[in-house]
């Protein structure tokens, strides 16, 4: 299969992904002090807080809305069929229903280990990000 978005593009979406899924912001605490307040009862900023990630979430949207409408769609596809959604050789009918999305960027943004996904999805084709940049 080839598809329609070029590999390093899926790949460079692929690794902002990741770097997204790494800074995105929690509640956990670790059992200590609450709400990022200090021993002294000062605030005080977390590594994952929300102004952090805010480039990354930036260059990931980017990336997704510089896709043309087809290659968001196939985009969406490859994350369905990499999450178990659609069987491989459901393929036609996995576009199909990401063509019927609407805010397919927000569907992609919101999906829980999106770069996983997306490279079980490729997989499932024989494609991958080895070689290709930052992902070899």
């Amino acid at each position: 299969m080839e598809p329609l978005t070029p590999l390093e593009t899926l790949c460079r979406i692929i690794l902002r992904a990741r770097e997204y899924e790494a800074q995105v912001p929690t509640d956990y605490d670790g059992g200590e002090a609450p709400e990022n307040v200090d021993d002294e009862g000062e605030e005080t900023l977390s590594v994952l807080d929300d102004s952090i990630n805010t480039g990354v979430e930036e260059e990931l949207t980017s990336a997704l809305d510089d896709l043309a409408e087809d290659q968001l769609q196939e985009v969406l596809a490859f994350a369905w069929v990499g999450q178990g959604t659609y069987d491989a050789s459901d393929w036609d009918e996995a576009l199909e229903a990401a063509a019927d999305e609407s805010n397919i960027v927000e569907e992609l943004m919101d999906m829980p280990m999106l770069a996983s996904v997306l490279e079980s999805g490729m997989a499932a084709f024989d494609l991958s990000c080895n070689g290709i940049g930052d992902l070899s």
